[in-house]
This record gives structure tokens, C-alpha cells and sequence, in this order.
């Protein structure tokens, strides 16, 4: 039987296999609240399958849109669950993780001096779980001394960047590539591909709600307050009240070293009427989580917050779109260091 992603994708098993003429479809998955990129495929089982099970080294082949040559999609990547069933054929289903999946999922402990930046400590991590390291800009930003009890590698570094983007610095991602872990700006990408409503968009929804707004916050102290006694403040800010009513948060967190960096985390924390994109189009099969997607006619910088390819020719893919501004507060604010 054809298989309908045939001659545009491949998947290579533990270098030795490829399993093109058996792809009956596969998708790749991706978004901020996630480390890895997920693939899932549906394979014909024949008589010359060579097998598949978990920790079998993968990776996903294919050729970019607009390209001509193919590329690592998912490299490097393990086979991390299959399901067998059987519908008229033999079919195998198969999820495959990039190998972050392994920090996702790994629990350590760490105590860190601080004046450390969240690149000095991923550096560390990696060292001490001897992960190949690929380009780790300097974030620029000290941290305070923090004491990680069994928490995992993947939370680890997202208490480093979140603390990195609360004081005012660029967010960072972390992502596996054929040269190693690296960190990647949000919206940093050097291509920006365009959306275009009459041309390769088959739908778009947008969403406006007040669910998640905050038009008040109040920065506390960490400092142990006596029996009765309210906590210290160390900071007010208040946004869009006489428009949207009072919505406040409360921010408990130790990594504010100044009043000034309070207030500062605050504002940043402010915010009005959400507002989301999801877009349905032709596929763009090299648009990750975290890059910068120029929407035709909306008027908005928008960054990629989830997505999802159904991989083919041509395929399909869903975006949720969002500002750097939502990014920036729903995805790196969102919980104390």
C-alpha cells in the first residue's frame, strides 16, 4: 500500500533502517510549555518491517518547504512509545521524542552561588549529563542562589530562564539540534514566513477573552512576617481597572534583589483583553514552537506558541499565534522562581 507522506518524508531507524515506503502518515508537535518536539507516525507492518520498540535511536527526514534538499526534521530523537493494532492492515503506532525528552523527564538536585547566569548553569547541567552543547548565548542576566530539590533538569532550567526574563531579559528556549542543546531566542529566527489569508490560509479563529487578565499586581516580600502580621510589600502596579474592573495577582519571589526590580515585574505582569490566533494552512514544515510568524493583514508581531504539522504533499499545519508581550507573560510570568 502507498503510503500518502510518501517520497517526502523518511524516518531512519537506529541509522540502518528507512522506513519511507511504510509512513502511512506522521505529524510533528512542538509547543512553549514542552521542551521536546514530538513526532508521531503510523507505520504499515510488513513482512520486511524491520521492528520497532522504545530507546531506538530515530530521526525524522524531510525536505523543507521551499527547499530542495532534505534535512534533520527530528534528529537526534529515540522511539519512545509503540502501539500495535490491526484494522484491515497491520499498523504500528510510533511517538518519538528529540532527546530533551530525557531532561523532561530526569530528576536531580542542585545549589547554585549566586551572580550565575541561567547559560553558566545550563552549561553545567550538561556537563554533568554529558549532553553535546550547541550555540549558548550569554543571557546576560545574574541569578540569585538557588537550591533545586528534586526537580527535573527540564524545570531546572526553566526557573533560570523565567528568572532571566522577569528581570527584564530576552526569553530563551531550549532546543536540540544536530549540534546539541542550545538556547534560541523567542523570535530570533532568520526567515519569517508569511501567512497569507487569500493565498495558503484555509482558517483562522481569534479568540479575545478576560480569562487570564490582570489589570493589578501586588509584589510581597519573602521575609518571614510575625503571627498576624501581614506581609511587606514591595511593590504595586495597576493597569486597564476603570475599563475591565479589578483583576489583581498576588507575586511571592525571592529572586527580586531591589524594589525597582519588583515594580519592574509587576508592570510586566500587567495585562489586558487576551487575545489568540490560530491559524489553518498549507505546511510550512520548518516553523517551531518560539518563532517570530508574520500574519498578512492582522498588524501583529506574532510568535508561533504551539504547532503542529501534518506532514505530506502538500500537508497541513496548525499554529496558535500569540504577541511577545503574551508570550513573554503567559509562558515566562506565570509562577514564582
Amino acid at each position: 500500500m502507498a503510503a500518502w507522506v510518501s517520497g517526502s518524508y523518511d524516518i531512519w531507524l537506529d541509522e540502518q533502517y528507512a522506513l519511507r515506503d511504510l509512513i502511512y502518515e506522521m505529524t510533528l508537535e512542538e509547543s512553549l510549555d514542552e521542551i521536546s518536539y514530538r513526532a508521531q507516525a503510523t507505520i504499515v507492518v510488513t513482512s520486511d518491517f524491520p521492528g520497532m520498540k522504545p530507546g531506538q535511536g530515530v530521526r525524522v527526514i524531510g525536505t523543507p518547504f521551499g527547499g530542495t534538499e532534505p534535512v534533520d526534521l527530528l534528529h537526534p530523537a529515540v522511539v519512545w512509545q509503540c502501539e500495535n493494532s490491526y484494522e484491515r492492515m497491520d499498523r504500528l503506532t510510533v511517538t518519538m521524542y528529540d532527546c530533551t525528552i530525557y531532561l523532561a523527564k530526569s530528576e536531580d538536585e542542585y545549589v547554585f552561588s549566586g551572580g550565575m547566569t541561567a547559560n553558566e548553569r545550563i552549561r553545567r547541567y550538561a556537563e554533568d549529563w554529558n549532553i553535546p552543547l550547541g550555540h549558548l548565548p550569554d543571557t546576560g542576566v545574574k541569578l540569585v542562589k538557588a537550591m533545586y530539590r528534586s526537580d527535573t533538569m527540564y524545570a531546572m532550567m526553566m526557573k533560570d530562564l523565567k528568572e532571566t526574563a522577569k528581570k527584564g531579559g530576552p526569553m530563551y528556549r531550549p532546543r536540540m539540534t544536530i549540534n546539541g542543546l542550545e538556547l534560541v531566542e523567542i523570535g530570533s529566527n532568520a526567515t519569517v514566513w508569511s501567512l497569507e489569508p487569500s493565498e495558503n490560509v484555509m482558517n483562522i479563529m481569534q479568540k479575545r477573552t478576560l480569562e487570564g487578565a490582570v489589570t493589578k499586581v501586588k509584589v510581597l516580600g519573602t521575609k518571614s512576617a510575625g503571627d498576624g502580621e501581614a506581609a511587606q510589600v514591595l511593590a504595586v502596579e495597576e493597569g486597564e481597572i476603570a475599563e475591565l474592573g479589578t483583576l489583581q495577582k498576588i507575586v511571592q519571589d525571592s529572586s527580586f534583589q531591589s524594589v525597582s526590580e519588583a515594580k519592574e515585574a509587576a508592570h510586566a505582569l500587567l495585562s489586558g483583553m487576551q487575545e489568540t490566533i490560530s491559524v489553518t494552512s498549507l505546511d510550512i514544515n520548518t516553523i517551531r514552537a518560539g518563532d517570530k510568524v508574520d500574519l498578512a493583514g492582522s498588524g501583529m508581531e506574532l510568535i508561533a506558541m504551539s504547532v503542529r504539522h501534518e506532514l505530506g504533499d502538500p500537508g497541513k499545519m496548525v499554529l496558535e499565534l500569540g504577541s511577545p508581550e503574551l508570550v513573554r507573560r503567559r509562558y515566562y510570568m506565570n509562577e514564582s522562581v
